[in-house]
């Protein structure tokens, strides 16, 4: 089986026993690999009565047909369970190298089940695998527990997944990290993995599967890698984001109003003060890379302050989440803060919004010093980078924050408009009323608001997929048609989780991505049947939130982040999301009524199975 292993390891953590689970050839070509295979394993394990920090909820760690290959910006792994933060579909992809390193112990995943008397890590290596000890694990930051690991096993190869205190404590959006900063922030899975009581899984190996075609594949990558002198978007985003990282775009983010400010309630702020020439003026920054990424949009940085000598970031969403979103304009703070969430373990997004929303609640005297025990006035850096503490470690204040927007609003009794979350999820740092596309992908995302399911701000700045009918166009439309390119880049986006892409690589045209697949697998994919599997991918996890208890109802998005803004260059825009989410179902074959995938959607994806769960 090229591309593959053809198996997954279960770890059961109450018993202590592992056992291999063999793949069907078949449903590795209906759901590739990534996210979308996951969704297909898991898809009988769930319900809605499911606890997401219960044993029984597993969680799988995951790779796909690209990963271990010479295939460019394919050094990512996916991460997927019933999210604590959202009690819904939960997946959140990260980079580095521990997803090669996964690949390499000869198995294409592990899924853990069950959970441990006492923390304990996972190690695998070369076929094997191991439950050991972690007791004198339990407690420390990730970055002390990966150097202790990595002296421990000894391995030169070896890399570390794990977490910190935040997931340790059931923070709702607590994160996974592996390698050097990389995180798979989102959902919470950090929280499912602490109340697994497992700290960290290691992972060394030389075990890779062959690919069918070398000799082709090198070829392929050499004329997929070719980017058309046209294409100033992709050539100027690549450029940018060697230089300056993610938060190079910080600057333009402002100007076209997509930085979300003060709470999704401004749009313009002294940039000046916190963008890359800032940081790159201030501190010694360098640019490292993941496995096979010719970009390396990753940042370490030289801090020097509070005991930290180098600082992996900050990232576009961390500085903006973190600064002005909670109207912060020191960036010593925003560095700072950033490596606390990262050593804690806790997702930069959801913690700088859920810091916002105490903030605008603070303004408006629902929160007070007398109620939470701390003052949160807007910009207060000391009290952010304290506040990033409390969440961590459920403290004070931070323990209510922990539970994220949807659960704050709710225990003081505000409005579900006021609170930024699209299923339960905080709204990243994208903003809607700037890019309308956007606002259907934060609206039909299967995690909730998620910008990397359906990038399309990349769209209307100018990367089009023409191969799949996506142009770029008018970033403040409203049409049926415009919903209907959202949902099919969505289906290219949720097919990059499965391969795995990176979403900043070049490689972006259906036809190539048939070519490098059939190279590695020695399938007879072709553009059409290619989409076709982002498509099923995208729809399983849908039937697996309808069976959760999604309803059309749950498809929209709070008026604090649409209300049209009085500033900016989105000032006095509000997407039309009712003409907007008719053309998204429409395309999706989805029924208007309801937003459930019809019958004959299902069929034609090859989901007969599936229909008895949701009619």
């Amino acid at each position: 089986m090229y591309g593959y292993h053809g198996k997954i390891l279960q770890v059961d953590l109450s018993t202590r026993q592992t056992k291999d689970i063999e793949l069907k050839e078949e449903d590795l070509r209906k759901f590739i690999g990534g996210a979308g295979l996951a969704a297909k394993l898991m898809y009988p394990l769930l319900s809605k009565n499911l606890d997401p920090l219960g044993p029984e909820n597993p969680l799988i760690f995951i790779t796909g047909p690209f990963t271990g290959t010479a295939v460019p910006s394919a050094g990512r792994h996916t991460i997927c369970a019933k999210s604590p933060l959202t009690n819904i579909w939960g997946e959140s992809s990260t980079g580095g190298f521990f997803g090669v390193s996964l690949k390499s112990t000869g198995y294409d995943g592990v899924m853990v089940v069950g959970r441990s008397d006492k923390p304990v890590y996972l190690l695998m290596h070369d076929g094997a695998a191991e439950i050991k000890d972690a007791s004198y694990l339990w407690g420390k930051g990730f970055y002390q527990t990966k150097d202790i690991l990595m002296k421990e096993v000894g391995q030169k190869k070896a890399r570390v997944a794990g977490i910190g205190q935040g997931g340790e404590n059931l923070v709702k959006y607590a994160s996974i990290m592996n390698d050097d900063g990389r995180a798979a922030g989102r959902c919470g899975l950090g929280a499912v993995m602490g109340a697994k009581k497992l700290k960290a899984i290691v992972t060394y190996g030389d075990r890779r599967p062959s690919v069918a075609n070398s000799d082709k594949l090198k070829t392929d990558i050499k004329a997929a890698l070719v980017v058309p002198i046209t294409d100033l978007t992709a050539l100027s985003t690549r450029e940018m984001f060697r230089e300056f990282g993610t938060i190079g775009y910080l600057d333009m983010a402002m100007y076209l109003s997509d930085a979300p400010a003060k709470y999704f309630s401004k749009s313009v702020f002294p940039i000046e003060e916190i963008d890359a020439k800032a940081l790159k003026q201030k501190y010694t920054v360098t640019s490292i890379a993941c496995s096979g990424c010719p970009v390396g949009c990753g940042r370490l940085t030289e801090y020097g302050k509070h005991g930290i000598d180098k600082v992996d970031g900050p990232e576009y969403q961390t500085a903006t989440a973190l600064g002005p979103c909670c109207m912060n304009f020191d960036l010593d703070s925003i560095i700072h803060a950033n490596h606390l969430c990262n050593d804690y373990g806790i997702d930069t997004i959801s913690t700088g919004v859920s810091i916002a929303f105490a903030m605008y609640l603070y303004a408006k005297g629902v929160f007070t010093k007398d109620k939470m025990g701390m003052e949160m006035k807007w910009g207060d850096s000391k009290a952010i980078v304290g506040l990033v503490e409390k969440i961590a470690k459920r403290e004070g204040a931070g323990d209510i924050l922990a539970e994220g927007v949807r659960r704050m609003a709710e225990e003081f009794k505000v409005s579900r408009d006021e609170a930024a979350h699209v299923k339960g999820l905080e709204i990243p740092m994208h903003d809607p009323r700037a890019f309308f596309g956007d606002a259907v992908d934060y609206a039909t995302s299967p995690r909730g608001a998620c910008h990397t399911k359906g990038d399309y701000y990349m769209v209307d700045m100018g990367r089009g997929v023409p191969d799949v009918e996506v142009a770029p166009g008018d970033r403040f439309e409203s049409s049926e048609d415009k919903g209907a390119m959202v949902a099919r880049y969505q289906n290219l986006r949720d097919l990059f989780n499965s391969l795995p892409l990176c979403i900043f690589s070049t490689i972006i045209s259906p036809g190539h991505i048939a070519g490098l697949l059939n190279a590695v697998t020695g399938w007879d994919f072709n553009p059409d049947s290619l989409m076709m599997a982002g498509e099923r991918s995208f729809n399983v996890k849908r039937v697996i939130n309808i069976k959760l208890g999604i309803t059309k109802e749950d498809d929209k998005l709070p008026k604090i982040a649409i209300t049209p803004l009085s500033e900016g260059t989105s000032q006095g825009k509000e997407p039309d999301m009712e003409t907007l989410m008719r053309g998204h179902y429409k395309e999706r074959g989805w029924d208007v009524a309801t937003g459930k995938p019809t019958k004959g959607k299902l069929q034609q994806l090859g989901l007969s199975e599936m229909i008895k769960e949701i009619y």
